[in-house]
């Protein structure tokens, strides 16, 4: 999907390219959000290192980023099994206000 940020009529018209990667290790898979060059280095059965990853919230579940003070760099093929039955973007979470007494 291609979004654009900024005004059509503006100085800083950008196009960003972003895309949603199912990747996972031997604990389980989370949905990884790429953007723009992190797109291409990210292809199916591609083993990578991310540098600096975090979790940003999407609609009550967890979506693993590389922002700009991060890393994706493509590695050597993994020698380990992917855990494929514990996708941690699944799990829904809410937002609880906690008051104490």
């Amino acid at each position: 999907m291609v979004v654009q940020k900024g005004r059509p009529d503006g100085p800083q018209v950008r196009q960003m390219c972003i895309a949603e990667c199912l990747i996972g290790d031997e604990t389980g898979t989370i949905i990884f959000t790429a953007r723009n060059e992190q797109v291409e280095l990210l292809k199916p059965g591609t083993t990578v290192i991310l540098r600096n990853a975090k979790i940003d919230m999407f609609k009550g579940s967890m979506r693993l980023a590389v922002d700009k003070w991060g890393r994706v760099e493509v590695a050597e093929p993994a020698e380990f099994t992917v855990k494929e039955d514990n996708n941690l973007s699944l799990v829904e979470y809410e937002l609880v206000n906690v008051v104490e007494d």
